[in-house]
């Protein structure tokens, strides 16, 4: 049911303590689909959009040969033209080549597509350029044209069919699976990540929101506090390399009057870049979003691990080690960018959140962590201090500020330009995703 801003505004305040705790919920949600719960072993072989692509192949076939077969029983009889067609065949004046051209076809897709379940477009690329090339050297060099209606059918038929399984491929089978396996990931992560943050017993200090710091103080609020404290050496390295990403965080916020303008989009949101000492470019997100800050220090900061459902820039973000109040350890994939062309990058970040009488703040940097070694299915990136900073409007409390600090290294061969371009396309697309996700929460309840 769906609340007024405020009284949304008011319960949420009085309920902070607890948000962290939704986290709990993902596998009694309404909104997911128990499909994307499935053990692994359960799924299906094979998606229902790739079975129907296989079965588009097979019949391009059945159709090609169809329509040869109509072409040989005619004048002759089948007999003497299949000697024609094949025994004495002709390049110029011969259909056969183009019957084994839908053969080639369909051997090749189903063999890279349904038995090897490849998930890249380079086989139907190649399929189809052999095909595309062929017909049109086959029209121009023989003499079908001169037979009547076929000579124009059968290389047209098998023209278009080419390019029909591309586009059903590329448009429907690769981004269909790609989004159904973000959701299985993220939907995964999110039902199995408390074994994984806490093998012990679950006390209540475990799941929480961080203590506010007082206004306008710098200092740390969690060296007062009572809930969990790092205790390792390696904990404490987390905690400081934190507070490091925040304190250079907060330099940069100072500097607003130094951001150089990069890009803009028609709803004004602006992407800024300023250049950080030690760690080069920083790229900044500035954009107003209609709904108190609570919805989105819940939604992005307290939730990392829903990001992944609403959010289509990213493909999974896990929860590894929470080490204390304000701070944890998350592995982040991020989707790949320009259909393909920045492919996707995984990181392992350290996340300081901190919460203010002004503002929200979720700042971090790269880290290692044993629990997610370099995978060889992506590039690993690496990130310099950034943060996701949500400002509170003194004058009116349903509508607030968000600021997203970016520094990153792509790693790879990566133009300047392009990775420019990129991280501010995937910055206009998270603010949008953001801004559809406050919608749900506000207006249609959803939890």
């Amino acid at each position: 049911m769906s609340k007024p801003p405020g009284s949304y505004l008011s319960d949420l305040e009085q309920s902070l303590p607890a948000i962290a705790s939704i986290n709990t919920s993902y596998s009694q949600s309404q909104i997911y689909s128990p499909h994307y719960f499935l053990a692994p072993e359960k799924r299906k072989a094979i998606s229902d959009v790739r079975r129907t692509f296989c079965l588009f192949v097979t019949f391009d076939l059945l159709f090609v040969s169809l329509l040869w077969i109509i072409e040989l029983n005619t004048n002759d009889g089948i007999k003497q033209n299949l000697k024609k067609e094949i025994l004495e065949y002709t390049f110029t004046s011969s259909f056969f080549d183009i019957f084994v051209l839908a053969f080639f076809r369909f051997s090749v897709l189903l063999l890279g597509y349904a038995v090897l379940r490849l998930q890249h477009w380079w086989v139907i690329a190649i399929t189809t350029l052999v095909s595309c090339a062929f017909l049109i050297v086959k029209v121009i060099l023989s003499e079908l044209l001169s037979k009547g209606a076929f000579g124009y059918l059968l290389p047209i038929v098998s023209f278009v069919i080419a390019w029909l399984e591309t586009w059903f491929l590329d448009f429907k089978v690769l981004s269909q699976e790609a989004e159904e396996e973000r959701w299985y990931l993220a939907t995964q992560a999110a039902a199995n990540h408390r074994p994984l943050l806490y093998p012990r017993a679950i006390s209540d200090g475990q799941f929480y929101s961080p203590p506010e710091s007082l206004a306008g103080s710098d200092n740390e609020s969690d060296d007062d506090g009572t809930g969990r404290r790092a205790v390792t050496a390696q904990e404490r390295e987390y905690v400081q390399q934190g507070k490091e990403s925040l304190e250079v965080v907060e330099q940069i916020l100072a500097q607003e009057a130094n951001w150089k303008f990069e890009k803009n989009n028609e709803v004004g949101d602006v992407v800024y870049t300023i250049e950080t000492p030690f760690y080069g470019k920083s790229f900044v997100l500035k954009a107003l979003v209609q709904c108190p800050a609570e919805v989105i220090y819940q939604e992005v900061i307290l939730q990392p691990e829903k990001m992944a459902l609403w959010n289509k820039t990213i493909s999974l973000c896990q929860v590894l080690q929470r080490v204390d109040d304000n701070t944890l350890v998350t592995y982040d994939v991020a989707a790949g960018v320009g259909g393909g062309v920045v492919s996707p990058r995984d990181f392992v970040n350290v996340r300081r959140i901190e919460r203010r009488k002004d503002r929200y703040i979720s700042s971090g940097m790269s880290v290692s962590h044993a629990a997610r070694p370099p995978h060889p299915k992506y590039v690993r990136g690496e990130n310099g201090p950034g943060a996701f900073v949500v400002l509170k409007s003194s004058r009116n409390p349903t509508v607030c500020t968000v600021i997203w600090v970016l520094n990153t290294d792509l790693k790879g061969r990566l133009p300047k330009y392009l990775i420019t371009q990129s991280l501010a396309a995937t910055m206009f697309d998270f603010i949008f995703h953001l801004r559809k996700r406050v919608l749900e929460v506000t207006n249609n309840g959803v939890p």
